[in-house]
């Protein structure tokens, strides 16, 4: 129906004139996926291949920004004087824009690559953290007090009563994290070159817009599935189930 509705305002020049309809789109759309890995140099990719540029530096840049914000966020839950200590910096960076980060990036990196995984890192980080920590500070008190009196560790305390209990959080703030970072992507690649972000960019200055739209369907699948792999996660580690 809404692939209806839309070839039917395009044909009446409702959305503006050569406003591209779904069927254009849809052909378009099967066009590129009939060969979607194509390599003719550097302004000529496949939409696949763009994709797994993007996939990779979203990937590399979430990776690492989830071996930081974990950790962190545990010692902020903790422990009360690092939370005093970090938190001022987490609340004054986590509402930058994360494209005001790409100058700083390409100053320091000289290299579109670095810079790309350099900002996914830096927008990624703060929901992980933030759920990490708040999931910690949420645990009864009693549990923590039992493994204690129990003569657990505090290594111990935290891999066989921490970790197990923030889980759900940690996912949820991974969640979250993902999606931000696949949100960030398209835009920084608008300013990097190449990746999918850099196929709307360079289609957008070719007068394309069916294949615009492309790049958006083959951009909310890849990010419908990378959430769906998170949402059977949190399902998998919800133990309130």
């Amino acid at each position: 129906m809404a692939l209806l509705i839309w070839q039917i305002l395009a044909t009446q020049g409702v959305l503006g004139k050569n406003f591209p309809g779904s069927v254009k789109t849809l052909e378009e759309l099967v066009w590129w996926l009939s060969d979607p890995f194509f390599n003719n140099g550097p302004n000529d990719l496949g939409i696949g291949t763009n994709l797994l540029i993007s996939l990779r530096r979203v990937l590399i840049g979430y990776g690492l920004a989830v071996v930081v914000a974990v950790p962190l966020g545990l010692v902020m839950g903790i422990s009360r004087i690092a939370d005093a200590s970090l938190n001022p910096f987490v609340q004054l960076l986590k509402p930058v824009s994360p494209l005001a980060w790409l100058p700083i990036g390409l100053f320091i990196f000289r290299d579109s690559e670095l810079t790309g995984v350099f900002v996914i890192f830096i927008s990624s980080i703060w929901p992980t953290l933030i759920n990490t920590a708040f999931g910690v500070s949420s645990i009864n008190p009693d549990f923590l007090r039992v493994s204690r009196s129990l003569g657990a560790s505090q290594l111990r305390t935290i891999h066989k009563v921490v970790l197990p209990a923030v889980m759900p959080n940690i996912l949820a703030g991974m969640r979250i994290s993902m999606g931000t970072a696949w949100l960030v992507i398209v835009a920084a690649e608008m300013l990097l070159g190449s990746g999918i972000g850099y196929f709307i960019w360079n289609e957008w200055n070719n007068l394309s817009l069916p294949n615009i739209f492309v790049a958006i369907i083959v951009i909310g699948f890849a990010g419908l599935l990378l959430d769906q792999v998170f949402g059977w996660l949190q399902k998998r580690f919800d133990y309130q189930l």
